[in-house]
């Protein structure tokens, strides 16, 4: 059963607050600890996307397939892509004082998913969640309530930009659930 966003729940995502100096300090320095372990904390983002939102796996034409949990852990081609999730992140946290590069960045990545991997944008909020959570959990001494504010933050401007780009490229099925 996947979870779903509960009915009332205030939605941070889909109205982003702009990152304050400190919050880009805060990223910079947490996403340095977690950047150290890319590849686990990637892969260990993308199981847990899986694990809590298994319909996501049907975007992944190489993996979707593998249902054991071991079995994912191990795969090159999980592995390969968390890498580029985690590189993904980096460039822009490497950016945050370039709001020209962020945004060249992510209109790239918005039209990917939207136009040759045909991801339903809901899954960036997903997507999202999950990080957060990962992190929190991961990092429980680095993501403090400030950092992780600034890290939601970040992640409610990832998904805003990535949804525009996909309401420039005529996507019309911006949904809020799966079903």
């Amino acid at each position: 059963m996947e979870r779903m966003q509960g009915e009332g729940e205030v939605d941070h995502l889909e109205r982003p607050s702009p990152l304050t100096d400190k919050d880009k300090v805060n990223i910079q320095d947490s996403w340095a600890k977690v950047y150290q372990n890319c590849d686990d904390v990637g892969v260990a983002i993308l199981i847990r996307l899986f694990v809590s939102y298994p319909s996501s796996k049907q975007y992944f034409s190489k993996f979707k397939n593998m249902t054991e949990l071991e079995e994912l852990e191990k795969s090159a081609q999980l592995r390969n892509h968390a890498r580029r999730v985690m590189n993904s992140i980096n460039t822009l946290v490497e950016n945050l004082e370039n709001p020209d590069k962020l945004a060249s960045v992510l209109k790239l990545l918005g039209k990917a998913h939207a136009l040759r991997h045909k991801v339903e944008p809901v899954y960036f909020k997903f997507l999202s969640g999950v990080i957060l959570e990962v992190l929190a959990e991961e990092y429980s001494d680095v993501m403090t309530a400030e950092v992780a504010g600034a890290w939601t933050k970040l992640l409610a401007t990832i998904y805003t930009s990535i949804t525009t780009t996909y309401k420039e490229v005529g996507w019309t099925t911006l949904s809020s659930s799966t079903g």
